[in-house]
């Protein structure tokens, strides 16, 4: 176990955000996810401070940099236009949100999935996904402050290896409808190295979007996404219906993205995360 001060930090807003379909959770003060091959479980001790089911070694390797914790937030959150009523209010409402950094084939598979989906059905597509085609996880040995794992049993998101075994009606059976040829697709291209997913890093935002949606099945939606989450690309902007709703009715059709080049991807999880939560859904 591990105990941090971490400022500018909610790890329920962070599992409400949309943002990972594997990060849940278990009630007022405790969370699990599963990211990066590993288990962790956090509890929130109060106010600042936070117990990580991981030792010393894995959260200066992993999780800090899974959870963004080396950028300022407050400074991202304090870059807000004050004239911007509805900006403000939607970033202090999500104070403590933070982009995660994921596996960029992890997250490109699950946005894929999740097109014209409810976040709870592409959450249920992905699980069956890893418990047949991922390896099973050795859970961490969890004792006060920590609580018993919601599931017996955690599996990996599978490598491009094990899902290129996959055949159409396998992924079809993982319940992700239409999705399945644009799953099986993409995982060839990878898998093939026709797209190499490590030397995108490298690449510039408009050849790493003009990569991602020459792939079949992948749309401006689903590229931006991955930039953002799989590529940590902040100053992406996506739009999805909830977006676009803020921008119509805030902002008259049009969201400046320019004031904020560096941080626009931040921005919209604020926003993102506010509209869903006041609406109710």
């Amino acid at each position: 176990m591990l105990e941090k001060t971490i400022p500018f930090f909610d790890p329920h807003k962070i599992a409400l955000s949309g943002q990972a379909f594997r990060f849940k959770i278990l009630d007022d003060t405790h969370v699990e996810l599963v990211a990066k091959g590993k288990y962790l479980q956090i509890a929130c001790l109060g106010g600042d401070d936070f117990a990580f089911s991981c030792d010393e070694e894995d959260f200066e390797n992993i999780w800090n940099d899974y959870f963004d914790l080396d950028r300022d937030y407050v400074k991202v959150f304090h870059s807000i236009d004050e004239d911007d009523e509805y900006l403000k209010d939607a970033a202090a409402f999500g104070y403590g949100i933070r982009i995660l950094k994921q596996e960029p084939f992890e997250t490109l598979i699950s946005y894929i999935i999740s097109q014209r989906r409810s976040i709870p059905s592409i959450m249920t597509s992905v699980e069956k996904i890893c418990e047949k085609y991922g390896k099973k996880i050795k859970l961490p040995s969890l004792s006060d402050p920590f609580i018993r794992p919601e599931k017996k049993t955690y599996y990996t998101f599978p490598d491009c290896k094990a899902l290129s075994k996959a055949k159409l009606e396998d992924i079809t059976d993982m319940g992700v409808g239409y999705r399945d040829r644009y799953i099986i697709e993409a995982v060839q291209d990878i898998y093939s190295g026709k797209i190499d997913l490590e030397s995108l890093k490298t690449k510039s935002d408009e050849e790493l979007y003009a990569i991602l949606t020459s792939m079949f099945g992948v749309g401006t939606k689903v590229a931006n996404c991955t930039m953002l989450f799989g590529f940590s690309r902040t100053g992406i902007f996506p739009i999805d219906v909830w977006i676009k709703r803020i921008i119509d009715k805030y902002y008259g059709g049009s969201f400046d993205t320019s004031l904020y080049p560096e941080t626009a991807g931040i921005i919209q999880q604020f926003m993102f995360f506010y509209e869903r939560t006041i609406s109710g859904k």
